[in-house]
């Protein structure tokens, strides 16, 4: 999908061109959500984006933002454990996966190249198994 060239200084009801519902009942989570999509995408954080990706909401907006952390850091970290925005990314929504084709090559490389890296982790072997379900689109 083509990105605006300022889509990151945009939140997600603006992108999306749609209001949150105010439900009747809100939980924790869904405060969460409905005020994260009310932020600028540029502010963020690596947990504000496992949360939203955890959700399946938005990924074609958080997926890119979620690619360049995990670029950074292989093993960015939201409030869970070390890996977990990997985690995230990986289990997400095959259907976007299916349809974003260049993502999914951009996550693959960068998996291969910090094989070792994420190993070494606390929560290795289960990145990997995470890894070898999200390759199955191959």
């Amino acid at each position: 999908m083509k990105l605006e060239n300022n889509w990151k200084y945009k939140t997600l009801e603006n992108l999306e061109k749609r209001k949150s519902p105010e439900p009747p009942y809100i939980s924790n989570l869904v405060r969460k959500c409905s005020e994260l999509d009310k932020k600028q995408l540029i502010e963020f954080s690596t947990e504000d984006l496992r949360l939203m990706i955890n959700q399946s909401f938005s990924l074609n907006y958080l997926i890119p933002l979620a690619i360049e952390k995990l670029e950074e850091n292989i093993l960015a970290e939201g409030h869970l454990y070390e890996g977990d925005l990997l985690n995230a990314v990986l289990t997400s929504d095959m259907n976007y996966w299916k349809r974003e084709k260049m993502n999914y090559e951009i996550v693959h490389k960068l998996f291969d190249k910090n094989q070792e890296k994420v190993k070494d982790s606390n929560l290795g072997k289960d990145l990997f198994k995470s890894y070898k379900e999200f390759k199955k689109l191959d």
